[in-house]
């Protein structure tokens, strides 16, 4: 079923970017994009209806597929390498192989350092996309427990990493007291004084904050 979805697509793009392809090429076409997940292939032919200004190449709808994989480029990436033990970063397998051959350089020799790095980096992402692997992210934390919690939330805008594991690494939250915690799970509350509404609400934000999604 994937595979005539991407040749359908495939079809219509070829049309609408006056290419002629025969029904062999596409067949082609198709068993090299199915190694790919479906949703990314439709997304990247999608991109070259709308962009593409002469005719379509396999090249051009894996180019878009590189660009959608969630992978950094190599300046970004290393935008993003924690230099000191108190960071965090929620960082790619490539990123983190990268960083351990440039890391013994960067105490004396950043710009060294960081050639190395986008050395690595690339050779490592060229050669994952190639074999189709996606990428695979995973939470370095450092001793900053503030910093560790913006590392969270940027992967998990990002998605990255889902809800859950970003709330099973921040720190268990202080309790929220009875009226907070009786409206966030929804169970009816006994009081035994008046309320302070406003420091309930409070209350309520700090925790939702901690775990977004939830």
């Amino acid at each position: 079923m994937s595979i005539e979805k991407i040749i359908k697509a495939i079809a219509v793009t070829a049309e609408l970017t006056n290419t002629q392809l025969s029904a062999a090429a596409m067949g082609v076409m198709g068993d090299d994009l199915a190694a790919y997940p479906l949703p990314a292939v439709l997304h990247a032919l999608t991109r070259c209806r709308k962009e593409l200004r002469g005719r379509l190449t396999l090249a051009d709808v894996l180019s878009r597929l590189d660009e959608c994989d969630g992978r950094p480029g190599a300046d970004e990436a290393w935008a993003m390498i924690p230099k000191t033990e108190a960071e965090s970063v929620v960082w790619s397998d490539e990123m983190s192989q990268a960083w351990g051959v440039a890391a013994d350089l960067f105490e004396s020799d950043e710009i060294g350092a960081r050639m190395a790095f986008r050395a690595t980096y690339e050779r490592l992402v060229k050669q994952n996309r190639e074999a189709h692997k996606p990428a695979h992210w995973t939470p370095s934390l450092g001793h900053d427990v503030a910093g560790r919690a913006e590392s969270l939330r940027i992967a998990l805008e990002a998605g990255r990493i889902g809800a859950s594991h970003a709330a099973a690494l921040l720190p268990a939250p202080t309790d929220p007291g009875p009226i907070a915690r009786a409206l966030i799970e929804g169970k009816p509350l006994l009081l035994e004084k008046p309320i302070d509404r406003a420091s309930a609400l409070r209350n309520i934000s700090k925790i939702r904050a901690m775990f977004p999604g939830k």
